[in-house]
C-alpha cells in the first residue's frame, strides 16, 4: 500500500521515497532517476513542501523533514476524512433505502405521506410550497426525466420561490451545463439570488421546503404520475442528508468543473466508476445524462490519458492510479 491515500500523487510519492533514500538529490537528479518530466518533479517538490514532508532552503534545494511527525499528521487527517466520508456514505445509504420505500405499491397510512395524483396537482402544490417557504427551497433536477419546462419555469413559481428571505438552491446534472433551457432557468433564478450547482448524477427529481416537506416522484421514469408529499420521519431526513451531501461536492454552474489532483472532473470519475461496475456505454449515458456519443468520446479521452487499448485495461490502469 502506498501513500496516495495521504494526498500524494504517485509521482510525489516516488520523489519523496527517493529523497528519503538520498536526501542530497536535486531536481535534475530526481527527474533522471525516476524518468519523470522536470515539471512533474518540481510540482511534486512543491506539494511535498506544502505538506511539511520536505523543507525548502533559501537556495531552492529541498531536504526531507523527519518523516514520523509529517506522515503521522497526514495519516490523522486522512482518518478524519475517512470518518467523515463514512458518515456521508451512511447518510446516502439511508437515502437510498428511503427512496426505494417510495416506490412501494402504496404510501403508508397516516399523515406522514400524501399522494399527489398527476403533474398538474404537483405543479399547483409546488407553487403553494414556494409561497409558504420561510427558509429554504431545494430542487433536485436529474435531467430530461424532470423537464424544467414542465414544473419550474413557471413565472409564478419562480417569483414565489424567491419571495422574502428564502434561500433557493437547485442541483442539476453536469451534463446540463450546456442545455439552453437549464441555463435560462438558472439565469432567472440567480438574478433573484438563487444558487444553481451541478453534480455528475442526480438520483431522481425531488423538492424540499424548509427541511419539513419533500416531494418525491411516484415513478422517476414518469413524472406525469404525480408525487408523494413527505412530512416527517426517516425518509425526509434521508432526502435532506442526500441534498446536503451532493451540495457539498457540487460545482457552481457558471464556473469550470472542479478537477481533482489527477486532473479528472467528478463526471469523468463517475464514468470510470460506472464502467468498472460493468455498465454499457448506453447505461452510463442514461445515468449521467449524456448522449451515448459523448460518453464514448469521454471514454476515448480517458483511454488516451491512461494509455489503454481496451475498457479492461483502462479499468486496471485507473485502479492502479487510484482514480477509482
Amino acid at each position: 500500500m502506498g501513500l496516495t491515500n495521504l494526498g500524494l500523487s504517485p509521482a510525489a510519492e516516488a520523489v519523496y521515497r527517493a529523497m528519503l533514500a538520498e536526501p542530497s538529490m536535486r531536481p535534475d537528479d530526481l527527474a533522471e532517476r525516476l524518468e519523470l518530466p522536470q515539471r512533474t518533479v518540481r510540482r511534486a517538490l512543491d506539494r511535498l513542501t506544502a505538506l511539511d514532508l520536505l523543507v525548502a532552503a533559501e537556495s531552492g534545494d529541498h531536504s526531507p523533514a523527519p518523516p514520523g511527525a509529517g506522515l503521522t499528521a497526514l495519516l490523522r487527517e486522512a482518518e478524519e476524512q475517512l470518518s467523515r466520508r463514512q458518515r456521508e456514505i451512511a447518510a446516502t445509504r439511508d437515502a437510498i433505502a428511503a427512496i426505494v420505500a417510495v416506490h412501494a405499491d402504496r404510501a403508508p397510512e397516516g399523515d406522514a405521506m400524501i399522494r399527489l395524483e398527476g403533474l398538474d396537482t404537483v405543479r399547483r402544490r409546488l407553487t403553494e410550497l414556494a409561497r409558504h417557504a420561510s427558509k429554504d427551497f431545494w430542487l433536485f433536477s436529474p435531467g430530461r426525466a424532470f423537464r424544467l419546462a414542465a414544473i419550474t419555469m413557471d413565472d409564478e413559481f419562480s417569483f414565489a420561490a424567491m419571495a422574502g428571505s428564502v434561500r433557493f438552491r437547485a442541483l442539476h446534472q453536469d451534463s446540463y451545463r450546456s442545455d439552453p433551457e437549464t441555463l435560462a432557468f438558472a439565469q432567472r433564478m440567480t438574478d433573484r439570488g438563487g444558487e444553481i450547482r451541478t453534480v455528475p448524477v442526480v438520483p431522481m427529481p425531488m423538492v424540499v421546503m424548509d427541511r419539513h416537506i419533500a416531494l418525491l416522484p411516484i415513478s422517476s421514469a414518469d413524472v406525469q404520475l404525480g408525487a408523494f408529499e413527505v412530512h416527517a420521519g426517516g425518509m425526509l431526513a434521508a432526502v435532506c442528508a442526500l441534498f446536503d451531501q451532493l451540495w457539498h461536492t457540487s460545482s457552481a454552474l457558471h464556473q469550470p468543473l472542479r478537477r481533482n489532483g489527477d486532473g479528472l472532473t467528478a463526471q469523468e470519475v463517475e464514468v470510470l466508476r460506472l464502467l468498472a461496475a460493468g455498465l454499457t456505454d448506453e447505461a452510463v449515458a442514461r445515468k449521467v445524462g449524456l448522449s451515448a456519443r459523448t460518453v464514448r468520446r469521454t471514454i476515448a479521452s480517458l483511454n488516451d490519458r491512461l494509455r489503454a487499448n481496451s475498457r479492461f485495461q483502462a479499468g486496471v490502469q485507473a485502479s492502479r492510479k487510484g482514480w477509482i
